[in-house]
């Protein structure tokens, strides 16, 4: 009986040890929940911090990047501590254009996006991608549904921030913008009362200025940033006059889209006004995310078009962009 006891107990000891390394990483710790103070974005302690990540091109187009390796990757190598999955609500096969299988591919995209980024230790933005629906009230209803649905699906992470409208542009005015995202966030906090929320201003998410001069309302206000979204090429020191006078304001803002091209997204690189303007964010403790993990052939992409990596990138699978971004993260 005693060297049988032995055994089991051996047994026991054994599967132990390897059930310790069978838990996700997104069991064993979660990230702290983030909130908004004042205009910073503060862990549950009130420590500031500042998010430097990247964004996914459009989920239909590129799907393929969004996996476990190159997430860990993006952490461990670049110093990456964000991912945003863009999903395009009206372009190819969109949310709200594509059929209902569509609609499900895209979520399970997304849900694995979470997982991803979960358990490699980075928090994850929620992207509402409107672009050429440039009128965010155009999709309401649908956007409505999708984000209740989100917020009940992932209430309990510490890690996931909603980003409600991606780019309004056309000429919708802010007002208009307003009123979409007080009832959208409304149907967030019916099941998530806490998440960070980010609404996106006026013409491609320049016109934070006008956001600063009516933001939403003050019950829906808290833990709301507004979007400031720059293509170094093109948006230069006028456009950081506009982020400053939002910030004297006390607006909260957030870079939730930017790179170091021209607002093409392709073009020349301007890399001396891009480290003007990332200076100017980290001075300010301004989160941002670059555009885009993909291998698109354009300058904002930040893989070579002839690369076929997913992950585990060398610097010779990086684009002059890809190179000069991920460098810049790698210094903090």
């Amino acid at each position: 009986m005693r060297k049988k006891g032995k055994k089991w107990f051996g047994l026991l000891i054994a599967i132990v040890f390897l059930c310790a390394f069978c838990v996700p990483v997104a069991a064993a710790s979660k990230l702290p929940r983030l909130q908004v103070k004042g205009t910073q974005l503060v862990n549950s302690s009130g420590k500031k911090v500042q998010l430097r990540g990247i964004s996914t091109h459009g989920l239909s187009w590129y799907p393929e990047y969004v996996n476990q390796s190159a997430f860990t990757f993006m952490k461990k190598n670049w110093k990456v501590n964000a991912v945003r999955l863009a999903m395009y609500t009206a372009e190819y096969n969109g949310y709200c254009t594509g059929d209902a299988s569509n609609r499900r591919k895209l979520e399970a995209c997304i849900d694995n996006g979470v997982k991803y980024a979960t358990n490699a230790g980075m928090y994850v933005i929620i992207d509402w991608h409107i672009l050429s629906d440039g009128n965010p009230q155009q999709n309401q209803k649908e956007a409505l549904k999708f984000f209740k649905k989100m917020a009940k699906k992932y209430k309990n992470n510490t890690n996931v921030i909603y980003e409600i409208c991606n780019e309004p542009n056309g000429g919708t005015s802010w007002s208009t913008i307003k009123k979409y995202a007080e009832k959208i966030i409304k149907g967030i906090r019916t099941y998530d009362k806490k998440a960070v929320i980010l609404v996106g201003t006026p013409n491609w998410s320049q016109d934070v200025d006008q956001a600063a001069l009516s933001p939403v309302s003050k019950k829906y206000r808290k833990n709301v940033m507004y979007t400031l979204h720059f293509y170094a090429a093109t948006h230069k020191e006028w456009l950081r006059d506009k982020a400053q006078a939002a910030l004297d304001k006390g607006l909260p803002l957030f870079v939730s889209e930017f790179s170091i091209c021209d607002a093409s997204g392709n073009g020349g690189l301007d890399k001396a006004e891009a480290k003007k303007w990332l200076t100017f964010l980290d001075k300010n403790n301004i989160s941002y995310m670059a555009w885009s993990l993909s291998n698109k052939a354009e300058s904002s992409a930040f893989i070579k078009s002839g690369c076929s990596n997913t992950g585990k990138w060398y610097s010779k699978n990086l684009t002059a962009a890809g190179k000069w971004i991920t460098n810049w993260y790698k210094k903090k």
